[in-house]
């Protein structure tokens, strides 16, 4: 069973190993290891995440207990972080993250969702009705890293 819940501050930890782990072993299939390497480098800066995660205020989907997923959604309709653990793809943990998302975003009473897409996530991220913008190559610690400008229209 998967349960959606908000984040706390005991999930630090964790969603930061989640988001090292997914890009390490989900991402790689289509970025290079240097891109992989300075996306989400083995250096773990605790203050800086604790201030970026707090900032976010993610969801966080559980699969019997474990963490197999978190995902966020600013007031603007911007969505920061969507990671789904390596050991739960396919498995209903984005469906659920994505429902928390739209519900938060009726509540919002917004027009539209936009979020910086991988080559990885661009097909699911399409299933739920989002439409490349347009194709960026943005520099993260001196790599170029391909991603995709995403919008879904809502209402």
């Amino acid at each position: 069973m998967i349960n959606v819940r908000r984040f706390t501050i005991n999930d630090i930890k964790p969603l930061w190993q989640l988001k090292l782990n997914t890009i390490h072993n989900v991402n790689s299939q289509h970025y290079s290891l240097a891109e992989v390497t300075a996306w989400a480098p083995h250096e773990y800066n605790e203050e800086a995440w604790v201030q970026r995660v707090t900032k976010i205020d993610p969801f966080v989907a559980e699969v019997n207990g474990v963490i197999g997923g978190f995902a966020d959604l600013q007031d603007d309709g911007y969505i920061d972080h969507f990671y789904c653990s390596a050991d739960f793809q396919r498995q209903g943990v984005g469906k659920a993250l994505m429902q928390a998302i739209f519900n938060k975003a009726a509540k919002l009473k917004l027009n539209s969702l936009y979020a910086e897409v991988s080559i990885t996530a661009k097909p699911f991220f399409s299933r739920y009705g989002f439409v490349e913008e347009q194709a960026q190559s943005v520099e993260v610690r001196g790599q170029k890293i391909n991603n995709f400008v995403m919008r879904k229209l809502l209402g």
